[in-house]
């Protein structure tokens, strides 16, 4: 079965991109411009990885990510923080992120560190 990743970016462009490349490697992906809607997908659909955009309008990405690992239920859950920032990697590990990737980022190193992230079977 495959991988089914959430991928949550406020900018529309970074999302449709990022989905065709994973939907090309085969995972299932479940896109989400909207940050506050993440938990509540999270619960529904029990995805194997979230790809989190840091600054994002209402809820950044480091708020999502602290609430989603103080939650017994999603505290496992990988997540690779995607950022434009300097300071965006220090944030996102001190938020509890397992790995995060610099924009504008490589796609072969995106799809990379998903598969390195990702439970193996």
């Amino acid at each position: 079965m495959a991988a089914k990743i959430l991928i949550c970016d406020d900018d529309e462009g970074i999302l449709d991109l990022v989905e065709l490349i994973l939907k090309e490697e085969g995972f299932e992906t479940i896109p989400e411009i909207n940050s506050l809607n993440i938990a509540n997908i999270v619960n529904r659909e029990h995805p194997d990885l979230l790809l989190l955009d840091l600054w994002m309008p209402v809820l950044s990405g480091d708020q999502v990510l602290r609430s989603l690992r103080e939650n017994p239920a999603t505290r496992g859950l990988p997540v690779i923080v995607i950022s434009a920032s300097r300071d965006g990697k220090t944030i996102a590990m001190n938020a509890g992120a397992t790995d995060f990737i610099a924009k504008p980022f490589d796609l072969d190193q995106l799809v990379e560190k998903v598969r390195t992230v990702l439970p193996q079977d």
